[in-house]
């Protein structure tokens, strides 16, 4: 059964619960639904509630140049990499649906990148591919966006891809998708300028798991932002950036 799990803020709390969606009503749970699915008795129409990233997790590990597509328009890579290219971005880059990603002074170019993101069920370390399934919870929708400027300056990726606000998440969890296939779109103020399907990824999410996993834990709750389509692109501030996922939804985020 493909359940729809969102993490969200009510009237009436200041903390953050996890919940499960159904149609237009939210049912809060009492933990973070990869420890178990344990629904309380309160309940929430979605249109009072607000939405936020679906996933604290402890790491977030992104993949770069993981589409052919992005290669042939990369001015970085001549061909496609032997082997995944692992990245991290630290947690304090989550933002969630609609809120705003910060233009940092440093830079002069922000760019999205539409991505899947891929969240971790249970404890994974040194899993064999053909089980690699088995430790996915769900998947989402995710923005890594970059500062394409500092990217190149400095070399490596830390900075460019780690300020605050430069990893929307959102809008929820979906725990069943035909991942194998799926398209995935950067829409920039409703033109679309990213689009791809995960068919055309050059490392697949099963061998993602095992790879990653043979190099560092993977714990609950963790994030894999699988890659992104070519067709990234600036934002200014003012513009609005939506990345929609077939089976998912679209996260929408603003340049401020």
């Amino acid at each position: 059964m493909n359940e729809k799990y969102i993490r969200f803020a009510a009237k009436d709390s200041k903390q953050p619960f996890y919940g499960i969606l159904e149609d237009e009503k939210v049912t809060a749970l009492a933990s973070s639904p990869w420890l178990g699915i344990e629904k309380t008795e309160n309940s929430y129409n979605l249109k009072d509630i607000k939405l936020k990233a679906p996933v604290e997790p402890s790491k977030i590990v992104c993949v770069g140049l993981n589409y052919h597509a992005h290669v042939k328009a990369s001015q970085s890579a001549d061909e496609a990499p032997a082997y995944p290219l692992l990245f991290l971005k630290p947690p304090s880059s989550i933002i969630g649906p609609e809120e705003k990603i910060v233009h940092p002074e440093q830079s002069e170019r922000v760019d999205y990148e539409a991505e899947l993101g891929v969240v971790i069920g249970k404890t994974a370390r040194n899993v064999p591919e053909d089980r690699a399934e088995d430790y996915i919870f769900g998947f989402t929708c995710v923005n890594d966006v970059t500062a394409r400027d500092l990217q190149k300056k400095d070399g490596q990726w830390s900075r460019a891809k780690g300020f605050d606000t430069f990893c929307p998440v959102g809008p929820w969890l979906v725990t069943e998708l035909n991942y194998r296939d799926v398209l995935v779109e950067g829409i920039l103020n409703g033109e679309i300028k990213q689009s791809g399907r995960t068919s055309l990824m050059i490392f697949n999410i099963p061998f993602l798991i095992s790879y990653i996993s043979s190099v560092m834990t993977l714990y609950p709750g963790d994030l894999i932002s699988t890659g992104t389509p070519a067709g990234i692109a600036p934002m200014k501030p003012g513009d609005k950036i939506e990345v929609k996922v077939e089976g998912i939804g679209s996260l929408v985020n603003y340049m401020a």
